[in-house]
């Protein structure tokens, strides 16, 4: 892990400590229709899902695989607390754009394209130790945490977007929700387009979240009008099963996270924690839309976020990207091939 990040865990550790994380009062979510992306147990997401299903919501999760173990886990939980447990499961990969459009189809002949709020959980961090010196890609050619983080939610965004308008329209209000991290502080703009810095997976994964801070922000100016309502967060520093993905191919680092885990859960949130920003955005009505949350208060964030150009550029190279997917096709755009050409040459590597 960087040296350089160490100020922001320090800080992290510091208010796990010295400070109690809030609860979101619980809200009836009768007749809502939410998907919660990346709800596989043991994650945030499961605890998000888990918790608006309880308050009545039908809850769509979704996970690469596994799907009836992530379902039956969460019907279990729900039934001993003697809870509503309306929830169903789909398969979905961010990373394969046949995926993405096939979970969009099944949603809309499923639910008759009903969807109240849209929680973009799914995320990872494939390289915490920092030991990659060149980018390592997705199946299709992007950087892995770009790809995951950024281009795959946005994907889905836009293809639901007619589905939460309707919503919208029908019920006064639809939401988004963007889970992004506190590292977008390590993210640049110019490197949203164009590679600047040597490859660090650190700022990768940064650049992957400072997107979705330009995206949340760019679409409440697009569609507050409509009464889609967009909201972005940090979810905390959280003890869960991202962290033993991150230090995949780390043996000793995995091995000492094991002896230290009664350590690491006093320091660090538990998922049920890092949960409520997300649900509060979600469900909360004095929740302010276009703002970055964290600990469900309005907070700091990168000023590079606050570049409107920037976001409009990026905002329609997005769905430049997402119009050529429906027209077959998958090429990167200008502006992706330069970034390319100017990092360093990777080696192709699929995403975990």
């Amino acid at each position: 892990m960087p040296l350089n990040t160490l100020p922001t865990m320090t800080k992290a550790v510091t208010r796990a400590l010295f400070s109690k994380y809030p609860m979101v009062p619980k809200t009836d979510l009768s007749g809502k229709n939410i998907i919660v992306t990346g709800a596989s147990p043991g994650s945030v997401g499961y605890e998000t899902a888990k918790t608006l299903a309880g308050w009545g919501a039908q809850v769509v999760v979704t996970a690469r695989s596994k799907i009836d173990v992530m379902v039956n886990g969460l019907k279990q939980d729900l039934a001993r607390q003697q809870l509503p447990a309306n929830i169903t499961g789909h398969p979905l990969d961010l990373t394969d754009t046949e995926s993405v459009e096939q979970f969009a189809q099944w949603y809309q002949n499923t639910f008759n394209g009903k969807l109240d709020i849209l929680i973009n959980n799914a995320g990872v961090f494939v390289d915490m130790m920092g030991k990659w010196k060149e980018q390592h890609l997705s199946q299709d050619g992007y950087e892995v945490h770009w790809r995951t983080n950024y281009l795959g939610p946005m994907h889905l965004t836009h293809r639901l977007l007619p589905m939460l308008r309707q919503s919208a329209a029908e019920t006064g209000e639809a939401r988004i929700v963007f889970v992004a991290s506190v590292v977008h502080e390590r993210g640049s703009n110019q490197d949203l387009f164009q590679l600047t810095r040597p490859y660090n997976s650190w700022q990768a994964y940064g650049n992957s979240k400072l997107g979705l801070l330009h995206a949340a922000f760019e679409l409440n100016r697009r569609f507050k009008q409509q009464n889609i309502k967009s909201y972005v967060l940090h979810p905390g520093s959280i003890a869960s099963n991202i962290a033993h993905k991150g230090l995949e191919g780390a043996k000793v680092f995995q091995t000492l996270l094991g002896i230290f885990s009664k350590l690491q859960a006093l320091l660090m949130l538990t998922p049920q924690q890092g949960a409520q920003t997300q649900i509060y955005c979600a469900t909360q009505s004095n929740a302010q839309a276009g703002k970055y949350y964290d600990r469900c208060e309005v907070a700091s964030y990168n000023p590079h976020a606050d570049n409107v150009k920037v976001s409009e550029r990026l905002w329609q190279q997005t769905e430049q990207w997402v119009n050529n997917i429906s027209q077959g096709n998958r090429g990167l755009s200008t502006d992706q091939h330069n970034a390319q050409n100017n990092a360093q040459q990777p080696k192709t590597k699929q995403s975990a």
